[in-house]
């Protein structure tokens, strides 16, 4: 159940009850695609960052180890270890972005594994299986992610099967909750908004499946070529026809400035693999913008990533080693970006819901991104 606290503007900020405990919203989920954060972070790290929701995927899940062999073992929260939420996505962005072959039809889509090329059959009904089978705290609808540029005949044609999917992904939720082996019989389904670029497609479908009175609703393809001015565009004609009283969860956005524009438009749910992408990397947020650690200038460098920071790599240890240990690929360094940049989100979605809090979310929001343009 999610309980709104209070507005100011459109940014909200809520309570999310589940079976696994309370997500203070606006909340960043952090991506653990196989169900573990690359970088060698343990479940034990995320609590210490401050992660309150955890998010797997359900394609890669399938390929390996196998959703049945989750299930032997207890679910995803017992066979990782996690016992706060987690949110397992469809599997229907990586079955558009990974597969080379696939045919759509209206009963789901056959491609071919990108690890081994077996063939595999996913539809809506096989989807929220295979997330039953996980446990997870929310599932996502299966739906279809459509290019930013595709044409309008083909977005609208694919949008309509979308509302067709939906509506047999809560069927089918229903009756594994119902099952006396499932795992989380108190499974959550949030349902998925698509339309590409297009403000009337978008509203349309909004309109559609708030109709379906699910636990919450995402904003699907977006951050997939379009703009940053698209992207703010369509999520401020679109929020308002979704639920206020439903979370609002904006998949695979973004960076912190994406993040504090989309909650002043009303989204409250976000998930992105840039901070642990970019940590890998050697590449670090800070609130004067990020860092590349690699470069000549940090050799010497005994300050922490950033100061005042809590992370468990700025309280131990300085730049200058931080780089060093990158340049030698040893992987702690990766592991301490790592941990940097997601106790960084954790901790700005912190900062977020308190200016929410205080009704000075538009000041606050500024001052924000005055600092991360500002440099070092």
């Amino acid at each position: 159940m999610y309980r709104l606290l209070k507005k100011d503007g459109n940014a909200k900020r809520g309570e999310f009850h589940t079976v696994h405990g309370v997500i203070q919203t606006p909340v960043f989920m952090n991506v653990g695609t196989v169900a573990a954060i690359k970088g060698a972070v343990s479940t034990q790290d995320l609590k210490e960052i401050g992660t309150q929701v955890e998010l797997s995927n359900t394609y890669h899940l399938h390929v390996r180890p196998g959703d049945k062999i989750v299930k032997q073992l207890g679910g995803l929260h017992k066979f990782m270890n996690w016992d706060r939420p987690i949110l397992t996505d469809s599997g229907g962005f990586q079955v558009f972005s990974l597969a080379k072959l696939r045919k759509i039809h209206e009963e789901g889509v056959y491609f071919n594994s990108h690890i081994d090329g077996r063939k595999i059959f996913m539809g809506p009904e096989e989807s929220m299986q295979i997330q039953s089978n996980l446990g997870s705290t929310i599932a996502m609808a299966f739906d279809e992610c459509v290019p930013s540029m595709a044409t309008r005949d083909y977005v609208q044609n694919s949008v309509d099967r979308t509302v067709r999917w939906l509506e047999r992904c809560k069927k089918e939720m229903a009756r594994l909750n119902q099952l006396p082996d499932t795992v989380n019989p108190h499974q959550l389904l949030f349902g998925i908004n698509q339309g590409a670029i297009y403000d009337d497609i978008r509203i349309e479908h909004a309109k559609r499946i708030s109709e379906l009175d699910l636990d919450g609703y995402a904003l699907g393809g977006l951050a997939v070529g379009e703009t940053h001015e698209e992207m703010y565009h369509i999520i401020e004609k679109t929020v308002p026809y979704l639920p206020e009283n439903k979370p609002t969860y904006l998949m695979g956005v973004g960076t912190p400035t994406n993040i504090l524009e989309a909650v002043e438009r009303g989204v409250d749910f976000f998930d992105c693999v840039y901070p642990s992408r970019n940590g890998r990397h050697g590449h670090v947020y800070t609130a004067h913008g990020k860092l590349n650690l690699f470069n000549a200038k940090y050799e010497l460098d005994e300050r922490p990533i950033e100061e005042g920071c809590q992370c468990p790599a700025c309280r131990h240890y300085s730049r200058a080693y931080i780089r060093h240990l990158l340049k030698a690929k040893e992987m702690l360094g990766m592991r301490l970006c790592v941990l940097h940049n997601l106790y960084f989100y954790n901790h700005l979605m912190e900062e977020i819901r308190d200016a929410i809090d205080a009704g000075c979310y538009k000041e606050f929001k500024k001052k924000k991104i005055e600092g991360f343009n500002a440099g070092e």
